[in-house]
């Protein structure tokens, strides 16, 4: 049974870019390594692999402005073409670029690759560049919604009260892209956020690493009132640690999720405070680029 999924490991990471330069690099006579640009660690990547461990799809997802995405690098081996791998790809990263807040997805297709993409809802725009000298591409577009899923008006809520609180939030363009009732996926302007360096400010990060945690805590207990109206309280961060792994350049999120949570919001019905542990993480990418362990108390409204 076929798996979709990102590379794990180094081994399959080299085969993922191997695969990219046997049918995207190779025929033309492109060096190994020519598959490859500086935006790897930045972006999204998928592949399809089977039970023996063969790739067989790949495909990759940038950023491309601030609520643009771009697709890139797509190949299926030439041995499982035609099985419908290549819309598999496409679909999850669709998925994935509409969590990150993304309103459209932009690729440069072959020319002989147009067709596949029309059915799949993207239009074709102009005439983009040539490649190795024969191989045309043309710019092509597809408008994407939120995701099914996706808690809108909860999320709106959220946002716009960071917005009219928190105006350092509001000057980061802080923005929630994704919240399920579970999962909660922050995203802010990584360029407007840059250091002298040219990747995200520390204090950025820890900002929102801050707002991300504090936004879950606050759409969790959204979610109990639901049941009992009458739990309410303030939420203030206690205490909280950070590391920072790496540096952030390009596609910039936060994300907290409830495995990553523990505490009991019933506590304040008899008018305690209570204590929500959690940990959130910063990606740049698909790597963890920052872990924000943080404890936040929800003090009961008199």
């Amino acid at each position: 049974m076929n798996t979709l999924r990102s590379p794990e490991t180094k081994d399959e990471l080299a085969r993922y870019y191997q695969l990219r330069w046997q049918i995207l690099r190779k025929p033309w006579g492109q060096q190994l390594g020519s598959e490859q640009d500086e935006y790897e660690k930045q972006a999204i990547h998928r592949m399809v692999i089977d039970e023996q461990g063969d790739i067989l799809a790949i495909g990759r997802l940038e950023k491309a402005d601030k609520h643009q995405g771009r697709i890139r690098f797509m190949a299926v081996s030439e041995t499982a073409q035609g099985q419908g791998l290549g819309k598999q790809i496409i679909d999850e990263l669709e998925l994935k670029a509409s969590q990150l807040g993304m309103k459209e997805i932009t690729l440069n297709a072959r020319e002989h690759a147009i067709g596949f993409y029309q059915k799949l809802g993207y239009q074709t725009t102009e005439f983009s560049h040539t490649l190795f000298d024969e191989i045309k591409h043309y710019t092509m577009i597809k408008k994407l919604g939120h995701h099914s899923s996706h808690q809108k008006e909860a999320a709106q809520e959220l946002q716009d009260i960071w917005h009219d609180t928190i105006p350092l939030s509001k000057a980061m363009a802080l923005q929630i892209s994704y919240y399920d009732g579970e999962k909660l996926m922050t995203h802010c302007d990584a360029e407007f956020n840059q250091n002298l360096h040219h990747t995200m400010f520390a204090g950025s990060i820890y900002t929102l690493a801050t707002l991300t945690g504090w936004g879950w805590v606050y759409l969790a207990l959204q979610k109990k009132r639901q049941d009992e109206e009458t739990l309410n309280g303030d939420i203030v961060l206690a205490e909280a640690n950070i590391k920072y792994h790496a540096p952030i350049k390009g596609l910039a999120y936060g994300q907290v999720v409830q495995d990553n949570a523990s505490g009991e919001f019933d506590n304040l019905l008899k008018g305690k405070n209570i204590r929500i542990n959690l940990v959130a993480h910063i990606y740049c990418g698909e790597n963890i680029a920052a872990t924000f362990t943080a404890s936040y108390v929800v003090l009961p409204k008199k």
